[in-house]
This record gives structure tokens, sequence and C-alpha cells, in this order.
């Protein structure tokens, strides 16, 4: 079971850093998927992540508080209302816009319900 969550905690990561630029993936929940399986599964890659000069902050604030500061929910509700203007200015089919705001509806109440340290 160890290997198959190291393995997760590298698969999470990697969708993480691709949700940096790709707007529909969502970031934070991978970041935060990683930072768990690595807990369990190796210490070295937890503390990686912990101390990372980007991503330790969050996780940090995750884990010891289960809070989202300020800053990055703003940041979050940014990207999402960029992704729906996006979508509609190149005229994605509906479906797809649909989908996306089912999906981008559904991060932004988890965002928005956590507490803010």
């Amino acid at each position: 079971m160890r290997i198959v969550l190291f393995i997760s905690g590298f698969i999470s990561l990697g969708l993480a850093i691709i949700g940096i630029v790709l707007p529909l993936l969502p970031t934070t929940p991978f970041l935060l998927l990683s930072a768990f399986c690595f807990a369990k599964s190796s210490e070295k890659f937890h503390r990686w992540l912990l101390n990372h000069r980007y991503f330790g902050e969050v996780i940090l604030k995750w884990e010891s508080k289960r809070a989202i500061s300020r800053k990055t929910k703003m940041q979050a509700m940014v990207m999402i209302v960029l992704t729906v203007v996006l979508s509609m200015v190149l005229n994605v089919p509906t479906a797809i816009l649909m989908v996306q705001l089912f999906v981008l509806t559904i991060v932004s109440l988890f965002v928005l319900s956590r507490k803010e340290d």
C-alpha cells in the first residue's frame, strides 16, 4: 500500500503543477492530496513539500488549521472567473461550459467554506 501512496503522491503533485497553468484543473486539492500521500508513504518527500518555497505554506496551513488564506481564496476565485470568461470568449461548446460551471461551482463552494488563517 505504501508504494501505491508514494506513486499517487507524485501523480497528484504532477496534476497540481499542471493545474497552475491549466484553468479547469484545480491546483490546491491535488497539492493537498500529494501531501497526504507522501505523509503516509515517504517522510522525505512530505518534508520536501512542507519546506517547498511555493507549496509549503499552503500545505502547512491546511495541515495545522484546516485553513486557506484569504490571498489563496482570492487567487482561486479570480482564476475561476477568468476560466469561465475565457471559455465564453473562445466560444467553448455549451456542454463543456456546463461541466466547467458545475466543477468550478463545487470547487468555489469548498474553497469559500474553509476558514481563513
